[in-house]
């Protein structure tokens, strides 16, 4: 039975898929079967193979499982939208069914370890009913919160994790990452959320210039997740 875990943000672009990636490759350096599984993306790009999401496509080449595309993200969608209204704008509809068949297909390709990152933040709507915080809570999937560390972001963990916790879902670990080399009182920041954050501290990802060639190995304690 495979282990997998939910990677939310405290808002877009603030470092999921970096995290998830690096997680994936301290699993893989422990000698586990992991694969990256990115449901819904959208601001794909085409290619003679088909629509790609560069998130996609680096839990892809991270994961010691190797699966195809198709596997990896089967809800691709090219406008850089929100994913529901980018789906209902070329016909089609992300059904929570198809979120679970594509999870259950990586675990029986052999994963022993899934890292599922989400889009956007916690509330991403999947329609006007369904939320895809509504799969996780489906799925009881334990959650790891990526904080971007941004004026304002105590607020924005602070609500995501009491959001998460409402949903009695469980949160495994949260990790910061330095978006802004600058930030002011930056350690001070940390220091407060690491009093008030109620889940084990990860580690910290570090400012990068270029987020998509940075080896950050090494920063993220996956002990509290074995």
């Amino acid at each position: 039975m495979a282990t997998s875990f939910f990677i939310t943000g405290t808002d877009t672009d603030v470092g999921k898929t970096l995290v998830a990636r690096t997680l994936l490759q301290e699993f893989s350096a422990l000698g586990l079967r992991c694969a990256g599984y990115k449901p819904i993306s959208a601001g794909c790009t085409r290619t003679p193979d088909g629509l790609r999401n560069q998130d996609a496509l680096q839990l892809q080449a991270a994961a010691s499982l190797k699966l195809p595309y198709e596997q990896v993200n089967p809800f691709a969608y090219e406008p850089p939208i929100a994913p529901h209204i980018a789906a209902r704008e070329v016909g089609e509809t992300i059904e929570m069914a198809g979120l679970s068949a594509g999870l259950r297909a990586i675990e029986q390709a052999g994963a022993e370890l899934v890292i599922v990152e989400g889009a956007g933040g916690w509330f991403l709507p999947l329609d006007r009913t369904h939320l895809l915080s509504d799969w996780v809570k489906q799925q009881n999937l334990p959650v790891i919160v990526v904080v971007g560390a941004k004026l304002g972001c105590l607020n924005h963990a602070l609500l995501t994790v009491a959001a998460i916790r409402h949903q009695d879902l469980p949160i495994a670990g949260w990790v910061i990452n330095r978006l802004d080399e600058h930030m002011s009182h930056y350690p001070e920041n940390l220091d407060t959320l690491r009093g008030l954050m109620p889940a084990p501290f990860l580690g910290e990802i570090p400012f990068v210039n270029n987020p998509l060639d940075a080896d950050l190995r090494g920063c993220l304690d996956v002990s509290p997740l074995l």
